[in-house]
């Protein structure tokens, strides 16, 4: 028997135990990917976190999920990303990072690409222009799943540790 097609919809306080088991599932493959930039929060963190954003909302902030056969196995969270203040050179752009998550026995069944899309539909309605997925650059797999939908580097990111 084949499983049925993804649902998506926007998340609700009932599905806050969902996402909490994503957010940790997402952290323990980070870890392994990067020890030293990853860690796993506390579960009650991001109970809160979810808690918050479903029950106060958040202005050009979504989640949604993924539904198969009845059970929460993907989201996507998207956060509308601050402008460049009036002095600075950037052009302001409505813009906003995306952060998706499937869980990893659903991986492969149209899952992500049913939340890159719902979520790329609310952006635009949203009147955001443009996204952004943070990837780090040993996670292939995601690299090649955000890559098939048109995401591309846009820029260089360069960093160094602060040492005393």
């Amino acid at each position: 028997m084949r499983a049925s097609e993804p649902a998506v919809r926007p998340a609700t306080l009932t599905d806050v135990g969902s996402l909490v088991r994503l957010r940790i599932a997402n952290a323990v493959a980070h870890l392994a990917l990067d020890p030293a930039t990853y860690r796993i929060p506390e579960e009650e963190a991001v109970r809160r976190h979810f808690a918050a954003v479903l029950t106060e909302g958040s202005e050009g902030h979504a989640v949604l999920v993924a539904e198969v056969d009845g059970r929460v196995v993907g989201m996507v969270e998207v956060v509308r990303s601050s402008g460049p203040p009036d002095h600075q050179i950037l052009r302001p752009e409505p813009s906003a990072q995306i952060h998706t998550v499937v869980a990893e026995e659903a991986r492969g069944r149209g899952v992500g690409s049913a939340l890159l899309t719902a979520a790329e539909q609310w952006a635009a309605a949203a009147g955001i222009a443009y996204l952004s997925a943070g990837i780090h650059h040993r996670n292939a797999g995601a690299v090649r799943f955000y890559s098939r939908y048109g995401y591309a580097g846009s820029g260089l990111s360069l960093g160094r540790r602060v040492t005393t």
